[in-house]
């Protein structure tokens, strides 16, 4: 891989012996460190993405960004900034990486590859594969909801993919993941809920539409119809602007219809056996 500059985006050292910077200018700007020896430009907005971008200048020839990290790419981006970037390389290529980066060693095909903004990366199908057999279940489920919401792969390319995949490294985990996957999901916190219930016994249906004598009043995040139970996920958008009145407006709606509304926020989901506790508990009382 060329070790170009990428706009904003360069290795330290290389910057200096060009003579783009000196130390003294490197120390004194206040460039973004995203990996050891490499900096970008303060201005860039600072995600998993600009990290990945910072990390592919360090890779070595058949080196590849990988798993969690490539599913930003492809209709995930649920990697945190500082989350370790994940990647993917062949047992040929002996290669630790900096501390930023979490490195995992399996066959990579020239099929298997792609680049994306001057990123080689996995494609959308291995990187189905990998982030399954890498992430825990709740992650690697909401990744690829996402991923099949984004239309970057199809419930139909998981199947084939598992359908080939007997005896691959992980089967055992991308078995138990992609038969979970369902795009209806509308975010991560959601799927993660849906995963732990649906493991428990009850299973809920994503993004349940609900109609009063044919009046439309609301999608609940997950539903339990027959018991007239809704689950919603407030997240961080919920206290955006007027949206809290919205949501407060529509789940009133739901109440007043004779639905039970289990109000959930990101706090819950550190323990989701308390959640699915909560949730048995409800369907007991309306069934």
């Amino acid at each position: 891989m060329s070790k170009r500059l990428l706009p904003g985006v360069f290795i330290g050292s290389h910057a200096i012996a060009e003579g783009f910077l000196t130390r003294r200018q490197l120390r004194e700007r206040s460039y973004r460190r995203l990996a050891q020896g490499v900096y970008a430009d303060p201005s860039l907005p600072l995600d998993h993405q600009l990290r990945c971008t910072g990390v592919a200048l360090l890779l070595p020839e058949g080196a590849v960004i990988g798993g969690h990290s490539a599913a930003a790419w492809h209709g995930a981006p649920f990697a945190g900034a500082w989350d370790p970037v994940t990647v993917v390389r062949p047992p040929s290529i002996a290669w630790k990486g900096p501390g930023e980066v979490r490195v995992h060693q399996a066959e990579v095909s020239p099929s298997d590859v792609e680049e994306r903004d001057g990123v080689p990366m996995t494609t959308a199908l291995r990187t189905a594969w990998d982030v399954a057999a890498l992430e825990s279940l709740g992650t690697a489920v909401a990744a690829l909801d996402a991923m099949v919401r984004a239309r970057a792969l199809n419930l139909a390319d998981l199947t084939s993919l598992l359908d080939a995949g007997a005896g691959r490294w992980g089967v055992a985990k991308v078995r138990r993941a992609f038969p979970l996957v369902d795009p209806r999901a509308q975010s991560a916190p959601e799927t993660r809920v849906r995963v732990g219930l649906v493991l428990a016994g009850p299973v809920p249906v994503p993004q349940f539409e609900v109609y009063d004598r044919g009046r439309f009043l609301a999608a609940a995040d997950l539903g339990f119809p027959e018991a007239k139970i809704a689950i919603e996920y407030d997240g961080a958008y919920h206290f955006e602007e007027n949206q809290i009145v919205k949501d407060d407006v529509r789940l009133r709606r739901l109440e007043e219809a004779g639905w039970l509304v289990i109000r959930l926020s990101s706090v819950d989901l550190r323990d989701l056996d308390a959640v699915v506790r909560r949730v048995r508990e409800a369907l007991a009382t309306r069934t």
